[in-house]
């Protein structure tokens, strides 16, 4: 009888570890999920060391966990954008809710502006052949010898990038691309993001919706 007692206290034992070890496993599984969860809340780029099993940092956790108690919008971080073409093509809105934007404070109001005309135009004139915009949404506009201004007509813009990559090349970098919300229509999973070869698109505070280039002001 002493020897059963002993056998059976030793199967109580074991089985109290292992009740210990499964209630353990399934509380940081919880913890794990939960934590991935509020990452993508960052639009997968504050926490992507989530990605890997494990590598997820407590203090990582809980920037993104004050994040989600804000109202976040998409937006492209002009820094890491290459103009690849994607934000004309991969947006779910028929025109595209990433537009040109200009930082007049950058620009150098240029005669010979290469966001604006076709390389090697054969004349310096606002003639559609002459523009490097397919869409025709830059207006050129005379100030004063040698100066032009160079304006946006978002209402005609695709966000193609072009003129952008054109400025940055050979210009001061004024041109760039934002994301605009009066007509973005913040998808839970942006598709231009999904599709963003230098993950250049991240959720921020809707306080602070545009990441400007240069001296900020309103966009």
């Amino acid at each position: 009888m002493k020897e059963t007692g002993k056998k059976q206290d030793r199967r109580d034992f074991l089985r109290s570890i292992g009740r210990s070890i499964a209630f353990g496993a399934l509380a940081v599984l919880c913890g794990s999920l939960a934590l991935r969860r509020k990452c993508k809340l960052s639009g997968g780029n504050a926490c992507a060391t989530c990605r890997e099993i494990g590598s997820c940092k407590l203090p990582e956790a809980l920037e993104i966990k004050n994040l989600s108690s804000r109202n976040l919008v998409w937006q492209l971080d002009a820094t890491k954008c290459v103009q690849c073409g994607k934000c004309a093509t991969t947006c779910v809105l028929n025109s595209s809710a990433v537009k040109c934007v200009h930082n007049f404070k950058l620009c150098g109001y240029c005669k010979l502006c290469f966001g604006f005309f076709q390389p090697g135009a054969n004349k310096l004139t606002s003639a559609a052949e002459n523009q490097l915009c397919p869409a025709g949404a830059i207006k050129r506009t005379y100030v004063d010898d040698p100066y032009y201004q160079y304006t946006i007509d978002e209402s005609l813009c695709i966000g193609c990038g072009k003129c952008v990559k054109g400025c940055g090349s050979f210009g001061n970098g004024s041109l760039f691309l934002q994301v605009k919300h009066d007509r973005c229509v913040n998808c839970n999973e942006c598709s231009i993001a999904r599709n963003c070869p230098t993950q250049a698109f991240s959720r921020v505070p809707a306080d602070k919706a545009y990441i400007w280039k240069g001296p900020a002001r309103d966009a």
